[in-house]
């Protein structure tokens, strides 16, 4: 059966590791779904196997930076999953984490900041693995064009038509750089914009924690793990206790920020050790059903929103994240979506 009013989405970036996620988890609703991607080549596990349910899904071959390459299928869907992102500049890292190759991780890691397009020809060009065009344009474009399509089929049905984005929450720094989380809230930004004076479209951006799967991912288990410990004793601590979490919320307002969009690195790693991990399959079936039009999810949608939406309660301590400041991103309130 279709998931609300929506019965055929499309996935772009369909063929990565949420984005594949975000296809399983659509087609077991019942929906119709499309991929497009880069290669335009359906989903293959790290040893190379495409699983059945490949076979149900429409993979198409499109550049996200230029939409007008698959704009055609806009017209045929009711909402848009942005799953495209790089955590490092570097796209190396994402193959080590598949392979869990430890030693190239952290190479990758420690080469972030430097251009990964040796061969562009303007020093003022974006590389094409930077965070801008990636975490940032490719979703702007996409959005752009999936507005624009309404004025091909000014009467489709299924209104509002959702656009949902997989942001991130602010759990990486320092260890990543601050443009990693900069571009992820000025496409949350630039994507309300774009929407605002569109009222057939709604905004939905998806802020996961670290996103693990044991045996796709399989470097991400054990950090997954201290995490999860970490979250679930700080929930269990009173609040008129110092917590780690909270002595370095303190230290870090006593610092000045860099970067005034931001909060400290410190603010960052409290994040960390407060908001639990969260497995790529919880993720993707919480972004199938802010789909439902019943629902009719708006704004941001932090870990602890994607379980009420999986209907995963796991005790009244769920409402004591310490959720980091959202300064110069997008708010969360009921009802939608606010800056702050």
């Amino acid at each position: 059966m279709s998931l609300g009013a929506v019965k055929h989405v499309l996935v772009v970036g369909g063929n990565g590791f949420i984005g594949s996620a975000v296809c399983k988890a659509a087609l077991a609703k019942g929906l119709k779904v499309t991929s497009v991607s880069s290669s335009g080549n359906p989903y293959r596990t790290p040893k190379g196997h495409s699983p059945a349910w490949t076979s149900n899904v429409n993979w198409q071959k499109g550049d996200a930076l230029s939409p007008t390459s698959f704009s055609h299928l806009f017209t045929e869907v009711g909402a848009v999953v942005h799953t495209l992102g790089t955590l490092l500049e570097d796209g190396a890292y994402k193959n080590a984490i598949r392979q869990g190759d430890v030693p190239a991780l952290l190479k990758a890691v420690f080469r972030t900041g430097q251009s990964s397009n040796p061969l562009r020809e303007r020093a003022d060009e974006e590389p094409q693995g930077s965070y801008a065009r990636i975490n940032r344009d490719s979703a702007l474009r996409v959005c752009e064009a999936f507005v624009e399509s309404s004025k091909a089929v000014p009467n489709t049905p299924n209104k509002p038509r959702p656009f949902v984005y997989v942001s991130a929450e602010d759990i990486f720094r320092p260890i990543v750089p601050d443009g990693y989380i900069q571009t992820k809230r000025q496409a949350e930004k630039g994507i309300e914009h774009i929407l605002h004076d569109n009222p057939d479209y709604r905004g939905v951006y998806i802020r996961p924690s670290l996103v693990y799967h044991a045996h796709l991912r399989p470097l991400t288990t054990p950090i997954a793990t201290l995490l999860d410990a970490s979250a679930a004793v700080h929930r269990k601590i009173p609040r008129s206790i110092p917590t780690p979490s909270s002595i370095l919320r303190s230290l870090g307002s006593r610092f000045p920020k860099a970067n005034s969009s931001l909060g400290s690195p410190l603010d960052s790693v409290a994040n960390a050790l407060t908001v639990p991990p969260i497995h790529v399959d919880q993720v993707a079936a919480a972004i199938v059903a802010t789909l439902d039009s019943s629902r009719n999810v708006r704004g941001v949608v932090t870990v602890h929103r994607m379980r009420e939406l999986i209907g995963w309660r796991t005790g009244d301590g769920d409402d004591d994240f310490e959720i980091g400041s959202s300064k110069g991103g997008v708010g969360v309130h009921q009802g939608g979506i606010r800056y702050i």
